[in-house]
């Protein structure tokens, strides 16, 4: 709250707010509360925002959930990551099988009609079957969201340090993918539409759109967002900065009435440009060739034309209506076929 108050938001709108990641559901509710009001105080945010609370499985109850969904939160995201208990142990996950269940019961009875899923494949030994029974524990709750990740092990936590010591070894690239293609076909045939490399929204004719994370979709069309608590990341193109990590000096710094930034970086014509080809191509709408025209004033199709035909021609890219979107088995391959676009001298035109 001291953060926000130091923070001078100008000409910005908002209409998502966004509480997580980490843990938010082991706070007070009271000082949630008072997050969000202070929120709806200091910035303007636009009628009908959509606010998302992360929970863990672990940390709530049927009652609180009601204070969130009174409290004007809309929108809860549940990090359930398995339904197997092997997996759950593997990812040291505080909560059980049956915590995930009672979670979700509650969001439901407490009267949400928007609630989100996260789930994580790819670990190891993990094999389809494995993966194709979380999916039917998933779907057979009926979450309105699912977020399914490639497992990744990121330094200095305890899966890497594991993973450097040969505790276990990584699944095989080609099994990843399989598991890939699994949860593409299975979630697509049980009624939820992909709109990112990660995402599914539950499909119904009136409420495809409401069901996407209008929060996430921002992060993907290089939207401004602004991020508050330690080591939380904001972008106001050009420029991205982010807070520090370490708790102590993060409170110092606020303590004394300056912004708790550790660094920032003012991003060139050419970050923003290979920022937007990689962020629009993890959509299944891929990037607007017309918006994108005008963004950085070349013809795309024009400066790309080759490798646009070589990665057409191998199924990996489609244009079509003004749009250039990966297929299926581009997704795949999304690292790869961004370096062959971010690799390219481009001559941008002032």
């Amino acid at each position: 709250m001291r953060e926000m108050e130091l923070f001078y938001p100008g000409t910005l709108n908002f209409d998502t707010v966004y509480l997580g990641g980490g843990t938010p559901s082991v706070l007070d509710c009271n000082d949630i509360f008072q997050i969000i009001d202070s929120a709806f105080e200091l910035f303007k945010i636009l009628p009908s925002p959509e606010i998302t609370i992360e929970i863990n499985p672990g940390t709530i109850t049927g009652e609180v959930l009601k204070e969130y969904l009174g409290a004007g939160i809309n929108r809860v995201n549940i990090g359930v990551q398995s339904f197997l208990v092997e997996n759950l142990n593997f990812l040291g996950r505080i909560h059980s099988v049956k915590d995930a269940y009672l979670a979700f019961e509650w969001a439901r009875q407490a009267g949400f009609d928007n609630i989100g899923m996260d789930m994580i494949y790819g670990l190891p030994k993990q094999t389809k079957e494995d993966w194709r029974r979380d999916l039917a524990q998933a779907v057979h709750l009926a979450p309105d969201h699912l977020a399914c990740y490639m497992l990744t092990c990121e330094p200095r936590t305890p899966l890497y340090r594991d993973l450097q010591s040969g505790r276990y070894h990584p699944l095989h690239d080609r099994n990843v993918r399989e598991l890939f293609d699994l949860t593409i076909d299975y979630l697509e045939t049980h009624g939820y539409r992909q709109y990112e490399i990660s995402n599914f929204a539950r499909r119904t004719h009136e409420t495809l759109l409401r069901f996407m994370s209008r929060h996430n979709l921002k992060y993907w069309s290089l939207a401004p967002y602004v991020g508050f608590g330690p080591s939380a990341h904001s972008f106001i193109q050009p420029e991205r900065y982010w807070n520090y990590a370490d708790l102590k000096k993060y409170i110092s710094e606020t303590e004394t009435g300056r912004l708790p930034i550790e660094e920032s970086e003012v991003l060139s014509t050419e970050q923003l440009f290979m920022e937007a080809i990689y962020l629009g191509l993890r959509t299944i709408d891929g990037i607007d060739l017309i918006e994108f025209n005008q963004r950085f004033n070349l013809d795309f199709l024009q400066s790309f034309g080759r490798i646009v035909t070589d990665l057409e021609t191998h199924g990996l890219l489609c244009i079509a209506q003004n749009t250039c979107a990966l297929t299926r088995k581009g997704l795949a391959y999304l690292d790869s076929v961004v370096s062959m676009f971010t690799g390219q001298d481009v001559n941008f035109q002032c």
